[in-house]
């Protein structure tokens, strides 16, 4: 089976993630899209994170009823913080009837080669990337620009961010249609966010 992974933080998961896995599979050869929950992205501020196993939960909800969506805590048990090519070797390893590749925001793109062992990864599989708002391509290096395994999916160009969702609840703005109505209950009957 091929399966893309969607490396993210989703605290909380959101409307655009959704939309992009739903449209990532549905235009490439990918059988599933994997949310890999990372517990600690190396590049992002930890305090500001849920505690994972609440981020973990929101995303089982929103794809509970999505069998090509699957939650994935594989970077529970590693080291912190996580890097996408140990992940990468990790899975292989434990899933070898699977074909794995990497759905990502062109954005990541710009700063691909500064990530850990960032030419092994090219070689695992393909690398999807989706439009990100605002983001100017044109820098990013030529040998991963126009690496064989990357390549671009047109999917809706969405400016939803939960950093967005996260201010709304502090503010007490409701987040109807941000997040899965699921979701949304789960974050109010926990208070999270305020």
């Amino acid at each position: 089976m091929k399966v893309g992974l969607f490396f993210g933080s989703f605290n909380p998961i959101h409307i655009g993630h959704l939309i992009i896995a739903n449209t990532v599979r549905g235009y490439t050869d990918l059988n599933q899209v994997w949310f890999v929950v990372s517990p600690q992205n190396p590049f992002k501020n930890a305090k500001s994170l849920l505690p994972e196993i609440d981020r973990l939960r929101m995303v089982e909800l929103a794809v509970e009823s999505n069998f090509d969506l699957r939650a994935c805590n594989v970077e529970f048990s590693m080291p912190k913080p996580s890097y996408t090519v140990d992940t990468l070797a990790y899975l292989s390893e434990r899933y070898p009837q699977h074909e794995f590749s990497l759905v990502m925001g062109n954005d990541n793109l710009l700063h691909l080669h500064k990530w850990k062992n960032y030419r092994q990864i090219l070689e695992y599989g393909s690398i999807y990337t989706y439009p990100r708002p605002n983001i100017d391509t044109s820098s990013v290096r030529e040998e991963i620009k126009n690496h064989l395994k990357v390549e671009m999916v047109d999917a809706p160009l969405l400016d939803i961010s939960a950093t967005f969702i996260r201010n709304c609840l502090k503010d007490h703005v409701p987040i109807t249609y941000l997040v899965p109505e699921i979701v949304e209950q789960y974050i109010m009957d926990r208070n999270l966010f305020v």
